[in-house]
Formats: C-alpha cells, sequence, structure tokens
C-alpha cells in the first residue's frame, strides 16, 4: 500500500469512505430490527455497548492539517457533518467507537522548522478538535478516565505521538509532551533516528542506542506507552529487554501472513506474552492481504521519478499515483483478512495481547467491509462467527489495552516513588 511503504502517509490527500450517517447523541443509539436480523452482529453490538471498543490509531489531525479546504482550520472541519475523510462524529457512533487515540504524527522525512514546532501544532489540532465537542469527545489522560468517559457516553480522547523524532533528542521535551496529554510514543516513524533504527529505513544502530534504552525508562517513569510500530525487529527487541511497562504496537500486524517491514515477526509476538503487551491489528491493507502487498512491490510506480518530476507537489503526485492506479486494477484487501491477521496474533500471542489499531484517516486504500470508522462492528460480526466467545471479544475490543495501560501506569507510580 503506497502511502505506507513508499511516500509520507498523510501527504497524500485520497481518502475514501462509506457512506452511512446515523443521528449521534449522548445515550448509547438504538439500533433498527432490521439491522439486528444478524445474531453475530447484534451480538458484537451488544458487547461494544457493554465494553469500550478502543482504537489505537486514527490520523484525523494530520487529515485535518493537510484537507485542501480546512487546511488545519479545526472548525472548518466540522466533525458534526460527514466529512470528506473516514472520520465524524456521527460514523464514531455508528461505529460504536468507546476510545480513540488520536495520533500526532509529525513527518520524519523533513524538519521543517523543527520537529517540535510541527508537533506541538499537532497537539494543538487535536487538542482543540476535542474541546470543539464537549458534548461527545473528552480529553483522556488514563485508564480510569477512559472507563469514566465511556460511561458518560462520551468517546475518550487520547494522544498518541507517532515519531521520535519529535523530541529532538531531548528528554526534558519528552516529558513536556506527556504533561500536554501524550500517552503513548512511537520510538520511530519510517525514519532511523540518531537513537532507534526504524523498520522502513537502514539499519544504523542494530536497535537502540544508549539514549534510547534512557528514552523508554524515561517513558516506564512517566507512564507513557512505549509503540514499538514502525521499528526494526532489533528495536524491538531491545526496547522489551530495557522497558519494564508493558508495550503496545499501536497499529501492526503479523509477518508470518503478510511479509512486510511493518509487521511483527513471530519471535517479537511471542515476547509480547511475556512482557504482558498488545498488539493493534490494523486496516492498512498493504499489511493484511498478501496480495496487495505483492502488487504494491511489483508493480508500482517510480514514486522517487515521481517526486523528481513534481517536487513538494504533493497532489500532482497523487493525480499521477491515482491515474497509473486507475490503468492497473487493483486486488483488494478483505475484512476476513483481517479477522485472519487478528486471530494469527492470537494464536501466537495469546487472546490477552491483541487489539484494534485501524489507522484510518492515514490510509489511502480502504479494506472492504472496513471503509471507515462506523464499520468496526462488522469486525466483531466476523470473529463471532468464527467462535469468539464474548470474553475473548471484550478482551479484543478494550480490556486488554485497559489492562496495559493500568499496567504502565501502576509501574510509573513505583518508579516514581523511588528514591
Amino acid at each position: 500500500m503506497i502511502s505506507h511503504l513508499l511516500l509520507n502517509p498523510r501527504a497524500v490527500s485520497i481518502m475514501l469512505s462509506a457512506a452511512a450517517i446515523l443521528s449521534f447523541g449522548l445515550a448509547r443509539p438504538l439500533y433498527s430490527q432490521a439491522s439486528t436480523d444478524d445474531p453475530y452482529l447484534a451480538r458484537a453490538r451488544r458487547i461494544l455497548r457493554e465494553t469500550p471498543l478502543i482504537d489505537g490509531h486514527n490520523d484525523l489531525p494530520w487529515r485535518i492539517r493537510e484537507d485542501t479546504v480546512a487546511r488545519g482550520n479545526v472548525d472548518a472541519y466540522d466533525l458534526r457533518r460527514r466529512t470528506p475523510g473516514q472520520t465524524d462524529l456521527d460514523r464514531l457512533r455508528k461505529g460504536m467507537v468507546g476510545a480513540q487515540f488520536w495520533s500526532v504524527y509529525t513527518p520524519g522525512e523533513y524538519p521543517d522548522s523543527g520537529y517540535a514546532r510541527v508537533e506541538l501544532e499537532q497537539i494543538d489540532i487535536a487538542r482543540r478538535m476535542i474541546e470543539k465537542y464537549p458534548d461527545r469527545l473528552a480529553l483522556a489522560l488514563s485508564a480510569n478516565d477512559i472507563r469514566r468517559d465511556f460511561k458518560a457516553g462520551r468517546l475518550a480522547s487520547l494522544l498518541g505521538l507517532e515519531g521520535g523524532h519529535a523530541i529532538e533528542n531531548s528528554l526534558g521535551v519528552l516529558r513536556a509532551y506527556y504533561d500536554l496529554g501524550v500517552r503513548y510514543m512511537t520510538l520511530t516513524h519510517n525514519v532511523t533516528l540518531s537513537w532507534a533504527d526504524a523498520a522502513l529505513d537502514s539499519a544504523k544502530h542494530n536497535g537502540l542506542t544508549p539514549f534510547g534504552d534512557s528514552v523508554v525508562r524515561e517513558m516506564n517513569r512517566l507512564g507513557m506507552l512505549v509503540d514499538l510500530s514502525h521499528v526494526s525487529p532489533a528495536t524491538m527487541s531491545d526496547a522489551l529487554n530495557v522497558t519494564r511497562a508493558p508495550v503496545i504496537f499501536s497499529h501492526s500486524g503479523a509477518r508470518a501472513l503478510v511479509d512486510v517491514a511493518r509487521n511483527v515477526p513471530d519471535s517479537i509476538l511471542r515476547r509480547v506474552t511475556a512482557n504482558g503487551g498488545i498488539v493493534m491489528v490494523p486496516f492498512v491493507t498493504g499489511f493484511v492481504s498478501p496480495a496487495v502487498y505483492q502488487y504494491d512491490q511489483s508493480t508500482r510506480p517510480a514514486i522517487g521519478e515521481l517526486q523528481k518530476k513534481y517536487g513538494a507537489d504533493t497532489a500532482a503526485i497523487t493525480r499521477a499515483i491515482k491515474d497509473w492506479r486507475s490503468a492497473h486494477l487493483e486486488p483488494r484487501a478483505t475484512l476476513s483478512q483481517v479477522a485472519d491477521q487478528i486471530e494469527y496474533v492470537r494464536k501466537v500471542a495469546g487472546v490477552d495481547h491483541v487489539g484494534i489499531g485501524s489507522d484510518f484517516d492515514g490510509i489511502t486504500e480502504v479494506v472492504q467491509g472496513l471503509e471507515d470508522v462506523s464499520t468496526f462492528p462488522a469486525l466483531f460480526a466476523e470473529l463471532a462467527r468464527r467462535g469468539w466467545s464474548d470474553s475473548d471479544l471484550r478482551k479484543l475490543a478494550g480490556e486488554n489495552f485497559l489492562r496495559v495501560f493500568s499496567q504502565a501506569e501502576a509501574v510509573a507510580r513505583r518508579l516514581r516513588a523511588a528514591p
């Protein structure tokens, strides 16, 4: 999938959505009889009314920043209306999302006037977005906040920092981000840092440097979750060696099913079990479908040549990619393949160590059946059809993540209390 494997995934603004709008209110929605004719879908919805569905990764803040009309204007990108992207309030309610990590992503490919400046702007966009809809969204800073907001009928909104380049090699900056509400940090994005190797870049350190170790230790002390999506296997391993708290993969699949560098090897899945962490499976087409991945690898346009031709004109690059794709039929990833990924992580790491990390509004192609944030119940219905118990579906939805988050908070309390 071009957006994640080849280009800055937020620079391309083709966002596909499925049409379905349901009124959004503070009370849990009532569904028509027709919508509950499928007993598995009815069961999925019942579970999601009782247990918060926690999505580990949604790129809406960057989508707002890059929108050709809104251009970072939170008021102009009105979530009370149907948006051009994959996320708005009505569709979140229909999708029964209970808590959402909003990714406060900044590109690692260029420093602009400084990574930290762009990062602060992204945190500002996310926080203003949350504050704009106080009847629908609430800033959450802890596991208990998620539980509180879910009971109140509001979407618990958390911030996840995607890309450790944003700390600019400063633990002080890391601490400042935590004070602004950031509750996980992806150690790298697609670019290898001076202290950590990325999955999609050359390895320079064989994992983490000593400073990288100190970043992980400070995150443990703060109670900030260590996110290992986007990092190399050696960095994953080093972080698991250092951390004293459970780790997360906010949006990564299983490499055994799709051999893409962004997915997690079995050896690491087994270590996640021992660590107590969680792998949150994404809806990225090239991560879940072998056919899509092979298509991207073997027949993709020459992105480097497009960048040379069009420079920073991402709109022109987008048009060129779209024209090329129109002439080359692409295989489609399916909801069933996402379910396969979830079941594989369950098989290797265990049912206590799997979750959901959609990557909506950070993807340019969508999985059939999982086109936007309104579609989550369909995935749970598919797993119910495959024999998942209510208890296991609750774990996948949010109980696993709440356990991980609570354990990380407990580790932070112990470390802060230590002399």
